[in-house]
């Protein structure tokens, strides 16, 4: 082979390469499940509602309360989201979405650091998409059928949130064995644990 050839050759790979999810793709391994005609009708109930998440606050504390969670959580994601307000619409969206579906958004954040790095849209090698990495059969069991929109932020957030609360039901609220499910993995440990460490630098100060 010529050595020009070898150099395009190269360049293409490292094209290629950039381009492919960085680090493991945890939620490959979810496993697609019968649904009773009940709980398809609740989890697409839950996901159609796309109203803005725009918090709303009865008590001042609380609002204040948001406010310092979104200012702490902003500062740490900053090195991973650089850009301010791309930043704080996602941190507003994941809070909206997460405690819409009565989860702990540290939590969320967990998954999302764990699952695709906060990449937008991260691929994983069996077709998970997103931010949660939202495997495409929910689209078809829960949504329109269109995988594709699983990229857009708030769907995303929204189809994990949903699956992930689905799964804690599902397990009468026993977190290890609901993020086994998420991730495919029902009682191993590793994928657990793996979120549950990521958990803990989301958590705001007091709550170590």
């Amino acid at each position: 082979m010529q050595p020009a050839s070898r150099a395009r050759r190269g360049l293409l790979a490292a094209s290629l390469l950039s381009f492919l999810p960085v680090g493991r793709a945890w939620a490959g391994a979810q496993v697609e499940e019968p649904l009773a005609d009940s709980v398809r009708s609740a989890l697409s109930a839950s996901i159609r509602n796309s109203a803005p998440p725009r918090p709303r606050f009865e008590k001042i504390e609380d609002r204040l309360a948001y406010l310092r969670w979104l200012g702490t959580m902003s500062d740490r994601l900053r090195p991973r989201k650089t850009e301010s307000q791309t930043r704080i619409e996602f941190l507003e969206t994941l809070w909206y979405e997460a405690t819409r579906a009565g989860l702990d958004p540290s939590l969320v954040l967990g998954l999302v650091e764990v699952e695709s790095g906060f990449r937008k849209y991260a691929i994983s090698v069996v077709g998970a998409r997103g931010y949660m990495q939202v495997m495409p059969f929910w689209a078809r069991l829960i949504g329109d059928g269109q995988a594709s929109r699983l990229f857009h932020m708030q769907t995303n957030l929204r189809f994990g949130c949903v699956i992930m609360r689905h799964y804690l039901d599902r397990e009468d609220g026993n977190l290890f064995m609901a993020l086994g499910r998420y991730n495919g993995s029902r009682g191993r440990p590793e994928y657990p644990n793996a979120v549950l460490g990521a958990r803990r630098k989301w958590l705001m100060p007091g709550e170590r």
